[in-house]
């Protein structure tokens, strides 16, 4: 059963092999509702617009809230300040680390349910297990940022979260942190893969802020693969990142 629905301002699908009523598809999709009423910079009822506006003190943030902003914080220690929630405003936008987190915790609903085959994207952020309605590997493809019609590469992730950054779809909405909430020059796109979608998507964000050197990042850290496109349309794979196409 695959389901396609508009959640958190964009496309959300869940494909899970075998099911035969909505039941499980809801629940997955009522988590993502939940982390949109909590997380979301554009609704004015979220708990980050509260804080956002001094409404909320530390001692009244919720439990998720907490494991949110100690992750931001976490990710931007790991990666020499390069992923930062906090804009050049002062505000606070964990959308660059929230995604991959619903994610991740939505395959938890899935796996307590004993789901073994299932394909999880949330705006390109993306999780699979197990194989697919045609007992295949699940694939990925990574769009040309020139011409989104186009697929310039096929990932076979086996299990691995995939996650892409990039400025072809929503425009510059990526920061460099560390020159003033700078815009990113010379690349158009970064695709991570990584032990899970949370693990892509944090430091997909982080690499891409990086600029050019996003993929030296990634080819030095363990357990990451990834994929740059640069400003010329000349991509540039990490030494392991082939292991996962054909």
């Amino acid at each position: 059963m695959r389901v396609t629905r508009l959640l958190m301002g964009m496309p959300i699908t869940v494909d899970i092999c075998g099911a035969t009523d909505t039941t499980l598809v809801d629940a997955v999709f009522d988590y993502f509702r939940k982390v949109d009423q909590r997380f979301s910079i554009y609704r004015s009822d979220s708990e980050i617009s509260a804080i956002n506006r001094g409404d909320v003190r530390i001692n009244e943030l919720s439990g998720e809230m907490r494991e949110v902003l100690a992750l931001a914080e976490r990710t931007k220690n790991e990666t020499g300040g390069y992923f930062d929630i906090r804009k050049p405003d002062g505000s606070l936008d964990p959308s660059g680390i929230v995604k991959g987190w619903a994610i991740r915790n939505a395959v938890r609903i899935l796996h307590r349910a004993c789901v073994g085959d299932f394909f999880i994207d949330a705006g390109g952020d993306i999780q699979s297990c197990g194989r697919n309605a045609s007992g295949l590997d699940w694939s990925v493809g990574i769009r040309n940022p020139f011409n989104s019609d186009e697929i310039i590469k096929i990932v076979y992730p086996r299990g691995r979260g995939v996650a892409t950054s990039g400025t072809y779809v929503r425009g510059q909405h990526i920061y460099n942190p560390l020159e003033s909430g700078g815009p990113i020059t010379g690349i158009v796109s970064m695709t991570v893969l990584a032990e899970d979608v949370f693990e892509a998507d944090r430091f997909a964000t982080a690499a891409f802020a990086m600029g050019r050197d996003g993929i030296l990042f990634l080819e030095q850290t363990p357990g990451l693969e990834g994929y740059m496109v640069d400003s010329n349309g000349r991509a540039t794979p990490t030494n392991g990142f082939g292991a996962f196409c054909r």
